[in-house]
């Protein structure tokens, strides 16, 4: 009598490629598994279950298998039977993992026909590790020849991908794309309502109610005007997602932007990646959003993160978030009533009155003329920066189209490198077997010629970094060039003043009883005082302070509040430089980085934790400094310290990168330029990868005769060892 078996059999295949029929893979392999049943099961019963286009790599993202495998674990099937082992898993230690699971934990036996494994009927166990390990290997082999491609198509520049909503594929193959106007006027017209005002959900409920496709709802519609299947979820509402995704997408200013996610494993989950190691193409497609309203929504995004953003006020505050206390710190508040003139007062005053603060308020129509009047001065004051900047732009297209031509150049240079290195690794197998005896001898001849082609392949792809960089940041700085003169221009022609002005040239007013302290945006404010982000003036920054005097001069000013009771009262309205300057930095592989001037800022709050516990443990006073200004502070004022200008004598002390200590008998050497200033007692520059990036310094005041102390040594050691341990976090 034959024995009846109950028999799943499991069908697989990776890519469909017959969408609208039966598969002719799938169908082999069902065939296949047939004609073995009725010869050898001929009166058992078959189940089948299939998994088109799906990855033998995992098992969670096959239905068909997932199905199957709950039936497997209750018992419900004696045999499972697959054409062969790669139709069951191509992952060797997942695929042995539920192999085995199987069949201990069921009892199954499992067949795999073109394998002629009958398991564990006949077969061993090694020998189906030895068929997992080879299935593997035409996986991970073709998933580093795809990566391979993709990365050498990103850093050529060529889009690999779907294009956002506003733009549409033109030729898939190509990978062409152009606007999609109709699309393109609702991404403008999100950025519009955002900049006024609106937030995510209020737009996203504005396009809903208006009936205006989604993003996949005019997708679907296309695919079906060419006749084509579309098989995406849609949904007829606009998410949150999709407008804040669209607001942060810099693609719609013509900005590729490549190489944003890693994936460590095939089939893993992809690992976001900081911008610095994005691959960057400016000015690449043509642009749906203007540069100077991107940057304002941009800059709308920023400020609503911190400030609790609800909406759109009753009344217009125009300069709420820029107007600081210079007495107390604190925000200004802004005095919202019909009956007043617009204006800020203090927000210590405004909560608790006269013992928190001084009453001192500023209107916002003396602003107006102030900033304006400020911005005259800054034009008049800054005419060559601006003629270097409007030179710039002038010749942007010129400069752009030689860093394209080397570009390509270098380009040429690299594939002919390629082709050789690759030809030297033929030629060596071929030699090395020839050569008999002398074998080492030719084997490490090719050895050193193939390291040479290797190292000139990575130096011509850092080439081609330093180029794109370049490039990159001409376009760049053109372009927030293109976007400061014309606010400037518009803040002077304006009778009133409005906030998306200011966002993005403004960065806080400071208001004092008797000045007022005006700050432009970092970058701003270097590109008025350094003309333009070009190598040179970027590495000798600090030769061109004559300048910079001059023009400080110039804008140094006065304002006057006036009142109907009141004397008038007068504000002397000073510049404060706000931009710390860039300099140019390489990385190991010899790629260009823009950086800012102070990299020891941006340990900021760990300095200020670090001189805190110096100041307890060792009761010192303590300074941390960059190159240029006091970071952070322990022990003294820290509103008299704090972000201040270094004395040229303190300046001296760290460049000279040695160990200072106050002998006594010379005079003191004052911390900032203000006077009255207490002086340094000890101080050690920090050094980082040989580069001076500050200082740490314990400090005395002289009037106290403080600096009488037992402990030196004690004092020295902890300054030492407080500038070693700062200059390897920065290494690190």
């Amino acid at each position: 009598m034959v024995e009846s078996f109950r028999i799943a059999a499991y069908t697989r295949i990776s890519v469909d490629l017959e969408l609208n029929r039966e598969n002719t893979s799938i169908e082999n392999q069902k065939a296949i598994i047939g004609e073995y049943c009725k010869t050898h099961f001929p009166t058992s019963i078959v189940d089948y279950y299939e998994d088109r286009d799906h990855s033998g790599y995992t098992f969670e993202q096959r239905p068909g298998y997932m199905e199957l495998r709950l039936k497997l674990l209750s018992r419900q099937y004696d045999i499972l039977i697959v054409k062969d082992l790669s139709r069951f898993s191509r992952r060797t230690g997942k695929g042995l993992a539920e192999f085995e699971m199987l069949v201990e934990d069921s009892d199954l036996r499992i067949i795999a026909i073109g394998d002629d494994v009958d398991y564990p009927t006949r077969d061993d166990w090694m020998k189906i590790k030895l068929y997992f390990f080879v299935n593997e290997m035409p996986v991970t082999d073709a998933s580093n020849k795809v990566t391979s491609v993709i990365n050498n198509r990103q850093n050529k520049g060529e889009w690999i991908c779907s294009v956002p909503y506003g733009y549409v594929m033109t030729n898939t193959k190509k990978m062409l794309f152009e606007v999609d106007e109709p699309a393109a006027e609702i991404v403008r017209r999100v950025f519009d309502l955002y900049i006024d005002g609106w937030g995510y959900k209020r737009i996203a409920n504005y396009l809903t109610d208006q009936h205006i496709p989604t993003p996949r709802m005019r997708e679907k519609a296309r695919k079906e005007a060419a006749g084509d299947e579309y098989r995406k979820k849609i949904r007829e509402n606009w998410s949150i997602v999709t407008i804040s995704e669209i607001l942060c997408n810099d693609f719609y200013i013509g900005t590729l932007r490549q190489h944003k996610y890693h994936r460590k494993k095939i089939n893993g989950q992809d690992i976001a990646l900081d911008e610095s190691e994005h691959i960057v193409f400016e000015n690449h497609h043509p642009a749906i959003v203007d540069y100077r309203v991107f940057a304002t929504a941009r800059e709308q995004l920023k400020k609503r993160t911190t400030s609790h953003y609800r909406g759109t006020n009753k009344y217009d505050n125009v300069y709420s978030g820029f107007l600081f206390c210079g007495d107390c710190g604190s925000p200004m508040f802004a005095l919202s009533r019909r009956d007043l003139a617009e204006a800020y007062t203090c927000g210590t005053y405004h909560v608790r009155g006269t013992k928190g603060c001084s009453s001192h308020h500023i209107r916002a129509d003396v602003l107006d003329r102030t900033v304006k009047l400020y911005v005259e001065k800054l034009k008049s004051g800054s005419e060559r920066m601006l003629a270097a900047l409007q030179t710039a732009i002038d010749n942007e297209a010129t400069s752009v189209r030689d860093s394209t031509a080397a570009v390509t150049d270098l380009q040429t240079m690299l594939d002919d490198a390629r082709e050789e290195l690759k030809a030297l690794q033929r030629q060596k197998v071929r030699d090395v077997m020839r050569a008999g005896a002398n074998a080492d001898v030719i084997e490490q001849t090719f050895d050193a010629l193939i390291e040479e082609c290797a190292n000139r392949i990575n130096g011509l792809q850092n080439q081609m970094k330093m180029v794109a960089d370049t490039k990159n940041t001409i376009i760049r700085v053109n372009r927030i060039s293109k976007m400061v003169m014309e606010i400037l221009d518009e803040i002077i022609a304006k009778p009133k003043l409005k906030r998306t002005d200011l966002d993005l040239i403004l960065d806080r007013i400071i208001v004092y009883e008797d000045h007022l302290d005006i700050k432009l945006k970092a970058d701003v404010d270097e590109l008025l005082q350094t003309g333009a982000l070009s190598a040179e003036k970027i590495a000798n920054f600090n030769s061109d302070t004559e300048n910079i005097e001059k023009t400080t001069e110039i804008l140094d000013s006065v304002a006057v509040q006036s009142a109907k009771k009141r004397a008038d009262k007068v504000f002397c309205v000073h510049v404060v430089s706000n931009g710390d300057p860039l300099e140019i930095y390489t990385d190991r592989e010899g790629e260009v980085i823009f950086k800012k001037y102070s990299p020891i800022g941006e340990l900021s709050l760990f300095a200020a934790q670090y001189a805190e516990t110096l100041h307890r443990v060792g009761e010192l006073s303590i300074v941390i400094c960059d190159r240029d200004a006091v970071i952070a502070c322990a022990g003294v004022p820290r509103r008299d310290y704090a972000e201040k200008q270094l004395s040229p004598e303190f300046e001296a002390i760290a460049e000279a990168r040695s160990f200072y200590e106050f002998s006594g008998s010379d005079a003191p050497v004052l911390v900032t330029r203000e006077s009255g200033s207490w002086a340094v007692g000890c101080a050690m520059p920090i050094i980082s990868g040989g580069d001076l990036v500050g200082c740490v310094a314990s400090v005395f005041d002289p009037n106290a005769n403080t600096r009488d102390r037992s402990d030196r040594e004690v004092e020295s050691k902890l300054i030492l060892t407080a500038a070693g341990f700062l200059g390897r976090q920065m290494e690190g």
